[in-house]
């Protein structure tokens, strides 16, 4: 019996204090659920569908009705195939033009504005990897930065979130987006991302980054093909032990619209993908999520609830 109940216990989440720029949020409690507002018009799940501030703004708000507990606010996407801003392009590169540093401003931040206008006590996370957006949103009241490079792409990035003294997410990225629909299969992905995590976790702590503020997450579908992406799920709880909360973002993601489409034998198209998404989230959960990226916030919510019950179930057992 003492053999079983160590099994169980491997996962067990931990709690933590994720120090914000203003606030503290309690995680492990309970799931909290961060909602995907995107400001652009070629994001791969709804892009061009809240470009206009307004709709945006009306979007963010209708998440946080549904439950949101944070809002993650994004103006370029980094899908397959994506040249990011500021960061050198292989000599093969065949992507369009950036989005400037100004151009992403110019999305952002009147969502930014205008939800906390609306909504001041809201907790808003900012999807960049320009120090100068980053600057910027925390300056315009964001919390939270998600850097999906985690400080890679800009090298002022770790000072500059060390001198906002904002919340942050580090994700690990394999390669960049032009890269992706070319990298070899990597056969242990979940050692890969632990081993990038590790040195990515040391340049934020180096650059002054408290350990508080800082949150982990794998990068599910970042560099990681459809094969590697499900190892990297069955794994999660391996990111434990790094002693640091964990987020989660199986939203939608391809890897979910290749399995969901196996009956049919076409992938399923985003918008198709939420009942796989939710299947994936509550995985994640169970393996020791904190905190769940999502686009589709009260089916989350729900599914949530449920997972978290279970895991409740386990610490009482």
């Amino acid at each position: 019996m003492s053999h079983l109940g160590s099994h169980y216990n491997r996962f067990m989440r931990p709690h933590f204090r994720w120090q914000l720029r203003s606030r503290t949020l309690e995680l492990g409690r309970r799931t909290l659920i961060m909602g995907v507002v995107n400001v652009t018009p070629d994001s791969f799940s709804d892009g061009g569908e809240f470009l206009q501030p307004e709709r945006a703004v009306q979007h963010a708000l209708h998440m946080l009705d549904e439950g949101a507990d944070i809002l993650d606010v994004g103006g370029e996407s980094t899908r397959p195939g994506a040249l990011l801003a500021g960061v050198e392009a292989s000599a093969t590169s065949q992507s369009k033009p950036v989005v400037s540093e100004e151009e992403e401003l110019r999305r952002v931040m009147p969502v930014l504005r205008g939800v906390l206008q609306a909504r001041p006590e809201t907790v808003i996370s900012v999807d960049t990897y320009k120090s100068g957006v980053a600057r910027a949103a925390v300056g315009a009241a964001a919390e939270i930065i998600n850097d999906v490079s985690a400080f890679q792409w800009d090298p002022e990035m770790a000072r500059t979130c060390a001198e906002l003294q904002c919340g942050v997410v580090l994700m690990h990225t394999r390669g960049q987006p032009e890269e992706w629909r070319h990298l070899p299969r990597e056969p242990k992905i979940a050692e890969l991302v632990e081993h990038d995590l590790a040195n990515r976790l040391l340049v934020a702590l180096q650059c002054g980054v408290q350990r508080p503020r800082i949150v982990l997450d794998p990068g599910f579908g970042f560099g990681k093909n459809f094969e590697e992406n499900y190892p990297l799920l069955a794994q999660f709880d391996r990111l434990h032990r790094f002693g640091f909360p964990l987020l989660a973002g199986t939203s939608r993601k391809s890897f979910v619209g290749r399995t969901v489409g196996q009956r049919t034998g076409k992938d399923a198209p985003p918008a198709e993908r939420l009942y796989g998404s939710l299947a994936a989230m509550v995985a994640s959960i169970l393996r020791g999520a904190h905190i769940v990226r999502v686009h589709d916030v009260k089916p989350a919510v729900e599914a949530a609830a449920v997972a978290d019950e279970v895991l409740a179930a386990e610490g009482e057992a």
